[in-house]
């Protein structure tokens, strides 16, 4: 069957709440809330008050992994203290998953690249898991949807050194751009296997600037904000978000368009397609 993806213009919390009703997904047992902290000085990324009424009608836990590189959240005591700062720790229940070592290991036998995902240990407590990502560019990935959110999102530190270096962590900024493309195909794949199918994606296309939230300094947003989607298939809403980018008459669409194209962002769905663990063809279903 065609992945659906529930698309609205409205972009408010309630709407995301509303959104996340019409998908008519259970996620059973503890669940994981996968978002984006925000690094420190980042003055685009989207905080607690806006997530706050999916959150609290899930009843989850928010979850995320220490970096890879130097900021506030490449260690767990450092990340802590900015989870307080943003007001994560204020609202809901909130777990680094790779707060202690060692690193849970997911194995990706059909993997093109990479042959194993190293993610916090901690995700053995949850059995399903709600992905809120904040749709926008990013500096290496071109741009930054549910994929990168369960591939890079969801791996350790250590991951996600091995995953940017294609399986060698010691080239982290080095390696073969499309194979870094590729492994983080293979890495968001051995997540999706690894919940069965017990996930949910929410894609948000507001604040979208060229950089990620995890930029300390980021540009501002270069074009309008354009709406909220949630699906059950990862690869078709990062697939809609980048189709709604094309299809807009706004006038600041070319630099963020530059921005994927030129780090070749597509490949990264072109690849987990291949992998079969979701689809490029979709319906686009408006909600009010």
């Amino acid at each position: 069957m065609t992945a659906k993806v529930y698309f609205s213009e409205t972009i408010t919390p309630e709407q995301v709440l509303k959104l996340y009703k019409a998908a008519e997904k259970e996620l059973p047992g503890k669940v994981a809330i996968k978002l984006h902290s925000g690094e420190k000085g980042n003055q685009n990324f989207l905080g607690p008050d806006f997530w706050k009424p999916v959150i609290d009608f899930v009843g989850g836990t928010v979850v995320e992994c220490n970096t890879a590189y130097e900021g506030e959240r490449n260690v767990t005591e450092k990340h802590v203290k900015l989870m307080e700062e943003h007001g994560w720790s204020k609202y809901f229940d909130v777990d680094i998953l790779d707060a202690e070592g060692p690193d849970k290991e997911l194995d990706i036998p059909d993997g093109k690249v990479i042959k194993k995902n190293y993610v916090g240990k901690n995700i053995e407590k949850y059995e399903s898991m709600l992905v809120l990502s904040h749709f926008k560019g990013h500096p290496m990935g071109g741009y930054g949807g549910a994929l990168k959110q369960l591939s890079i999102g969801v791996a350790s530190s250590f991951g996600k050194a091995y995953i940017h270096g294609a399986g060698e962590p010691e080239k982290i900024w080095t390696a073969d751009h499309d194979a870094f493309l590729e492994s983080m195909a293979d890495a968001a794949g051995s997540v999706v296997e690894y919940f069965k199918g017990n996930t949910l994606y929410v894609n948000v296309m507001k604040n979208m600037s060229v950089d990620c939230d995890c930029c300390a300094v980021a540009e501002d947003p270069c074009i309008a904000d354009i709406g909220i989607l949630v699906s059950t298939d990862p690869i078709a809403i990062d697939q809609a978000c980048i189709d709604l980018v094309y299809l807009c008459a706004d006038a600041g669409k070319p630099h963020l368009i530059e921005r994927i194209e030129s780090r070749n962002g597509v490949h990264t769905i072109e690849a987990a397609a291949k992998l079969g663990y979701g689809e490029r063809e979709y319906e686009l279903i408006r909600i009010d």
